[in-house]
C-alpha cells in the first residue's frame, strides 16, 4: 500500500474536518427524527403526512422555479454584454449585478420594500402586489439568486473561443443565429448550473422575503414560524422533510445534467 505524503495527508485532515463540520449539523437533525417510535410517529404527524406543509413545500419549489426562469431569461443576456463587450459602465454593472449576494438579506429586503412597496417608486404604481403577496416573493428570491445564475453563464461564456463565433457568421449567420447555434449550446453546461445552484438558493431563501412578504408562508417562513409559535420541537420535523426533499429534487437535478453532459461527450 502506498503511503500518503505529508502534503496529502495534509489536505485530507483539512478536508475530513470541513465536510464533518458541514455534514454534522444536517446528519444529526435527520437522525433525532427517526432515532426512536415516539419522535418518527411526531415526525409524520408533524410533517410527512401533514397537507398544509406539503403545500407550502410545493408552493416554495414552484416560487423559487418561477425566480430561476426570470434569472435565465435575464441573465443570459447580461451575461454575455458583460463578457463581450466592453464600455464605460461596465465594472459599475458588474458591482450591482454582484451586490445583492454579499449584503445581509434583511438588507436586501429593506431594499426591496422601499421600492416594491405602496408607497415604492414601483410599487405606488404597479397594479400587482407585491407586499405579502407572490409577486413578493419571487421579486425577493430572484434578487438574492440572481448573482449566483449570473457568474455561472459569465464563466461559461468566457470560455467559449471567439473564433467559433467569427466562423459561423463567416458561414451566413447573423449574430442572432450564431449565438443561438454555437455560444448558447457551448455554454449550455454552465448555464444549467447556474440555474440548478440558483434554484436551491432561492428555496432557501428567508431574510429578504420575511421584509417584503411574510405571506403567504414558504418553507423558510414556515418554519420560522413553526419555531416562534410552537418551539423546537415543532420546527424540527419541517425542517428534516424540507432537507430530505431538497436533497433529492437536487441529487435528481444534478444527475440527469451529468448524465446528459457524458453523454454530449
Amino acid at each position: 500500500m502506498k503511503k500518503l505524503s505529508t502534503f496529502t495527508f495534509f489536505l485530507s485532515a483539512v478536508s475530513f474536518v470541513t465536510v464533518l463540520f458541514l455534514a454534522l449539523p444536517i446528519v444529526y437533525l435527520i437522525l433525532t427524527q427517526f432515532s426512536g417510535l415516539d419522535v418518527f410517529e411526531t415526525f409524520l404527524k408533524a410533517a410527512l403526512l401533514n397537507e398544509s406543509v406539503w403545500e407550502v413545500i410545493l408552493f416554495t419549489y414552484f416560487a423559487a422555479l418561477v425566480s430561476t426562469a426570470f434569472a435565465v431569461i435575464s441573465g443570459v443576456p447580461l451575461a454575455y454584454i458583460l463578457v463581450r463587450y466592453d464600455f464605460p459602465a461596465k465594472r459599475i454593472v458588474e458591482s450591482f449585478a454582484d451586490l445583492p449576494a454579499v449584503i445581509p438579506h434583511t438588507v436586501a429586503g429593506i431594499a426591496l420594500l422601499s421600492v416594491l412597496g405602496s408607497s415604492g417608486i414601483i410599487g405606488r404604481f404597479s397594479p400587482v402586489s407585491f407586499v405579502d403577496a407572490f409577486p413578493g416573493i419571487v421579486a425577493a428570491m430572484f434578487f438574492v439568486s440572481f448573482p449566483i445564475f449570473l457568474n455561472n453563464a459569465r464563466e461559461g461564456f468566457a470560455k467559449i473561443d471567439r473564433r467559433l463565433e467569427s466562423v459561423a457568421r463567416t458561414l451566413g449567420a447573423n449574430h442572432f443565429k450564431a449565438f443561438l447555434t454555437v455560444t448558447l449550446p457551448l455554454s449550455a453546461r454552465s448555464i444549467a448550473a447556474g440555474a440548478i445552484i440558483a434554484w436551491a438558493r432561492a428555496v432557501s431563501e428567508f431574510g429578504a422575503i420575511v421584509v417584503l412578504a411574510y405571506y403567504p408562508l414558504v418553507a423558510s417562513t414556515l418554519i420560522y414560524d413553526r419555531y416562534l409559535s410552537e418551539g423546537l420541537n415543532a420546527a424540527e420535523p419541517i425542517a428534516v422533510l424540507l432537507i430530505l426533499l431538497t436533497m433529492l429534487v437536487f441529487s435528481v437535478l444534478r444527475t440527469l445534467f451529468w448524465r446528459s453532459d457524458e453523454l454530449q461527450q
